[in-house]
C-alpha cells in the first residue's frame, strides 16, 4: 500500500511539473498505399531549459500500425499508456474513449491527442481536446490524417495545416513537412511572438512497415533557444532538402 501512495504522489509531481510544458501544433497521418506511418510538430518550448533530450518525444510511431501525438500539459505516464493500447491491437477510436476515462492522474480535461491507426485495408483517425486546454485550441481529423493544436494564433493554424497537407503530392514525408510550413507564420503558438518565429523546436519522423519501433527510417528534428529569433520549421525544411527528399 505504501509503495502505491509512493507512486501516485510520483506522478502527480511530474504531472505539476510538466504544467508549462504544452506542445503546441502537429500532425499524425498513414499512407494508404506504401503502410508508412508518420509525425511532425512544432511548439514553443524551449526544449534547452527542459530534461528531455529528444525533440521528437511526444510523437510515436509504430510501423504497420499507427501514430500517436500525446499533448498539452504532457504527461509520460499517458503517453506510456496509449502505447499499451496501441500495442495491443486497439484502433485510434478505441484509444481515444480509453485515455479519456484512464488518464494517469485523472485529469483528462487538460490533455490532447491525435491519433491514426490501420488495420489491413482499415484506417482510423481519431483527436481529444480537453475542455482546459488553452486557446486556440482544436483539432481536424481526416480520412488518414489528425491535425491538433493548442495555444494558437487562430484556426487558421489548423486549417492551413491541412491545406498543405492535402494540396501536396508526393510521399508521406513530403506532405508532413509541406503540412507544418502551412504554420510557419510568426506566433503560430502564441508565446513565440516575441520569438518572431512559430515556435522554437520542431520535428518530423515517418516509419516503414519494416522499421522497427523507435527506429524511424527518417527523424529530423530542430531546437532553437527563446530568444534567438529563428524559425525551426524553416531549419527543418533545411535539413529535409539535404536529406535528399525530392518533393513535386
Amino acid at each position: 500500500m505504501k509503495k502505491l501512495s509512493i507512486s501516485f504522489a510520483l506522478l502527480l509531481f511530474i504531472a505539476v511539473s510538466q504544467l508549462a510544458a504544452q506542445d503546441t501544433f502537429s500532425i499524425v497521418a498513414v499512407d494508404p498505399n506504401t503502410g508508412e506511418v508518420g509525425s511532425a510538430g512544432a511548439s514553443c518550448v524551449d526544449l534547452f531549459e527542459t530534461e528531455l533530450n529528444s525533440d521528437d518525444f511526444l510523437g510515436e510511431l509504430f510501423p504497420g500500425k499507427g501514430a500517436i501525438n500525446s499533448q498539452a500539459y504532457y504527461l509520460p505516464a499517458n503517453q506510456k499508456l496509449a502505447r499499451e493500447q496501441m500495442q495491443a491491437g486497439k484502433n485510434a477510436k478505441e484509444i481515444i474513449e480509453w485515455l479519456k476515462t484512464h488518464d494517469a492522474v485523472n485529469k483528462p480535461f487538460y490533455r490532447q491527442y491525435g491519433i491514426v491507426s490501420m488495420s489491413g485495408s482499415e484506417i482510423f483517425s481519431a483527436a481529444y481536446t480537453g475542455d482546459s486546454t488553452d486557446s486556440f485550441t482544436g483539432h481536424i481529423t481526416g480520412p488518414n490524417y489528425s491535425i491538433q493544436g493548442n495555444i494558437l494564433l487562430n484556426e487558421e493554424v489548423l486549417k492551413s495545416m491541412e491545406k498543405a497537407f492535402l494540396e501536396t503530392e508526393g510521399e508521406l514525408s513530403c506532405r508532413l513537412m509541406a503540412a507544418l510550413q502551412g504554420a510557419n507564420v510568426v506566433g503560430a503558438d502564441r508565446r513565440c511572438s516575441n520569438n518572431k518565429s512559430s515556435s522554437l523546436f520542431a520535428f518530423l519522423k515517418v516509419a516503414q512497415t519494416e522499421d522497427s519501433f523507435g527506429e524511424p527510417s527518417l527523424l529530423l528534428s530542430v531546437r532553437t533557444r527563446s530568444g534567438d529569433s529563428i524559425e525551426p520549421i524553416d531549419s527543418l525544411q533545411i535539413l529535409f532538402n539535404e536529406a535528399l527528399y525530392a518533393c513535386p
